[in-house]
Order: structure tokens, then C-alpha cells, then sequence
């Protein structure tokens, strides 16, 4: 199997130190009920455990979603709603007592850091296709491509913002106020129904889920501006540059491609592909752009430069060639091809670097156990001291 780290990658990761500043508006009283929570955890589970409960949780409760309405404009049972909600919840519960068990059972590394963002870009793509799903958005396309896209591309800024100042940065509406926004929608199609959301208001004039889209927008353009003030101002590194020594714009480009990639092969279908299958589309490219995240966050750790191309990339570069050549293969195909293509190409990559940086570090990504050193023989037999 291929390698992807270096051995001087490997060393610098295992010499990383997590680093954050700001708080958000909600974390602190929510730090008192994860608290109490972390203290029902036994002491035998692992942290990335945790975490990969957590993530398979948020994602079977979305695809429950996505089977009731796959072009994100059907009726959805009230129940699978509230089931979304709770499953965002449980995920978001088990993601911020992972570290605390980490630290409680003496098990932090770099790893647990590593697979705690990786799994946070791909419930990005699957919590952001559950609200799209709650608020009817395949009846506004445009819309739905828009805000999903939007999503995947600032939860990269703020690890292009790691890349360059050497620590996350919060703040005070971030990940978690967005989490409770996205399950306050599922609550109210929950009581109210899904229809709630195509509601016009009075004066205005816009429809309810509008609304909610352009609140989110001052959300995603304040985001947007500390990204901008971040990499204008010059990073950590020497003369301004990365944590890695490089150019502080060049890391926007890989997501840039990617979201580029999905606009126009959207804008250029002549079948409307994404307007037919909106959800297989937003997994397809979110999985691609989580790929690309996971990259960015294993530079930033290993302190190394990133490549501006990614083998992901091949699934919608052969949508974009077929699009070329005056759609050969049907396109629903493709999307499927796609689909699968940047599915087992993200699993591969992850599972890989988690190998690799295990083997280095001497431990199991899934028990708190430690890998037992290797034995030394001399003629078959090993040696006494």
C-alpha cells in the first residue's frame, strides 16, 4: 500500500501542539453539560472512538432524509426530522467530550486531533445536506448548491487560517451556534412540518427559509473576512509565510478547484443533473472537498507543503470531460461513478495516514491500549537482557 507520510513528516506531527483562541457564545454554558457527560463515559472507550460513533450517527440520521426525499423537495416524515436533530446532537455531544477523554485517560496525541477534524469535514457535508433537505431547498436550487458549497469552502478557511497563523481561531457565532441553528430547523419541520419553510413573510415578501439563508450569509461573510485579515496579515512562518514556509494564498486554491469544479459542471449539464439528484451531487463533491480539508489539516500538522492537485479530483474531472465531449455517458452514471470514486478515495487516504501515524506512534486508533514494542531476534531467538 502507497505511502503518504515521510518519516520527517511523521516526526514533526508527533512534535505538534493543539492551539485555539476565542470562544464562542454557547460553549461555555455548554461546557457544563459536557462536563457532566464525559463523567458517564467509561474510561476503557477511546477518544476517536467516540468520535467515529458520533460521525456514523449524524450520518445515518441524514441519510434517513435523503431516502424519504432524494431531490430534497418531497414530504419527509416529522419523525425523521426530530431523528436528524437528535442524531446531530449526539454527534455534536460525543465530538466536544472526545478531547476530555482523551486527556482524562492520558491517551491525547496528535492523532485524535487529526481524526477529530477529519470527521468534522465530513459531517459538514452531511449536516449541511440535512437542513437543505428540511427546508425543501431542491425546489430552489441555485440556493442549495450555494449554501452547501459555502460551507464546505469556510470549513476549510478555518484550517487555511491554522495553516497560516498556527492556531484555530473562533468566533463568537461558529461551529457550535451553527450546529443549534441547523437543529432548531429540524425542530421546527419537526412540530410545524416542512411546508413552515415555504412560508411567505408579510412586507418582505421572501419566503421563511430565504430568510433564514441570508442570516446565514452574515455568518459565512464574517468567517470570510477573518480568513481575509488572517492571510493579509502574513502568517507565523519566515517573512510571513506558513506554518511550512509557503505562500499563504496558495493554499486557497485546492478548494477553489473543487468548488469550481461543482459550479460548473452544474451550470453546464444539459440534463440538469444536479437539479434531478441534488443530494448525490452535494455528497459527491462535499466527500471531495473533505478530502481536500483532511490535507490541508495533516500539512498544517506535519508542518509541510501542500500539492495543489488531488486524486480526488479525477471523479468530477471525468464529468467535466463527458460534459465536453457532448455527454457520451449519461451523465446520472457518472454521478455515480463519481460518487464512489471520491467515497473509497477519501476512506483510503484516511485510513492510510491513521495506519502510518499508529505504526510511528506506537498505538491503536480505537483502544487505548498501546501497540506492544517490537521484538528483537538474533538467529530466531530473542534476546535477554
Amino acid at each position: 500500500m502507497m505511502e503518504v507520510l515521510t518519516s520527517a513528516q511523521l516526526k514533526r506531527l508527533s512534535e505538534h501542539k493543539y492551539s485555539s483562541e476565542g470562544t464562542s457564545i454557547l460553549e461555555p454554558p455548554m461546557q457544563v453539560f459536557w462536563r457532566w457527560l464525559i463523567e458517564q463515559i467509561p474510561t476503557t472507550w477511546a477518544p476517536n472512538t467516540l468520535t467515529i460513533v458520533g460521525l456514523f450517527v449524524n450520518i445515518l440520521s441524514t441519510l434517513l432524509l435523503v431516502y424519504y426525499s432524494p431531490d430534497a423537495k418531497q414530504d419527509v416524515p416529522s419523525w425523521a426530522y426530530f431523528m436528524c436533530g437528535l442524531g446531530l446532537f449526539v454527534y455534536q455531544s460525543l465530538d466536544a467530550i472526545d478531547g476530555k477523554q482523551a486527556r482524562r485517560t492520558k491517551s491525547n496525541t496528535p492523532l485524535g486531533e487529526l481524526f477529530d477534524h477529519g470527521c468534522d469535514s465530513v459531517s459538514t457535508v452531511f449536516v449541511m445536506l440535512g437542513v437543505s433537505i428540511a427546508m425543501k431547498l431542491g425546489k430552489n436550487p441555485g440556493w442549495m448548491l450555494f449554501e452547501n458549497l459555502t460551507a464546505m469552502f469556510l470549513f476549510y478557511c478555518a484550517h487555511w487560517q491554522a495553516y497560516v497563523c498556527g492556531k484555530l481561531r473562533f468566533g463568537p457565532l461558529d461551529v457550535t451556534e451553527g450546529q443549534f441553528t441547523v437543529m432548531f430547523v429540524h425542530l421546527v419541520s419537526t412540530v410545524m412540518g416542512d411546508s413552515f419553510w415555504d412560508i411567505q413573510i408579510p412586507i418582505l415578501g421572501i419566503e421563511m427559509k430565504i430568510l433564514v439563508i441570508l442570516f446565514s450569509l452574515l455568518g459565512a461573510a464574517a468567517a470570510s473576512y477573518r480568513t481575509y485579515l488572517c492571510v493579509m496579515k502574513g502568517g507565523v512562518g519566515k517573512n510571513g509565510s506558513t506554518v511550512a514556509g509557503t505562500s499563504t494564498i496558495f493554499p486557497m486554491f485546492p478548494i477553489v478547484l473543487a468548488v469550481v469544479l461543482g459550479t460548473l459542471i452544474q451550470a453546464k449539464s444539459p440534463t440538469h443533473v444536479f437539479e434531478r439528484h441534488p443530494c448525490l451531487y452535494i455528497v459527491s463533491f462535499g466527500l471531495l472537498a473533505a478530502k481536500v480539508t483532511n490535507r490541508l489539516v495533516v500539512a498544517n500538522m506535519t508542518k509541510s507543503e501542500m500539492n495543489l492537485l488531488d486524486s480526488g479530483l479525477i471523479g468530477p474531472g471525468l464529468m467535466f470531460l463527458n460534459q465536453y465531449f457532448n455527454n457520451f455517458f449519461n451523465e446520472y452514471f457518472l454521478l455515480w461513478i463519481c460518487c464512489l470514486y471520491v467515497t473509497v478515495d477519501l476512506v483510503k487516504y484516511s485510513y492510510i495516514v491513521c495506519q502510518e501515524i499508529c505504526d510511528y506512534l506506537g498505538i491503536y486508533c480505537f483502544t487505548i491500549t498501546s501497540k506492544p514494542p517490537p521484538k528483537s531476534s538474533t538467529n530466531g531467538k530473542e534476546k535477554k537482557s
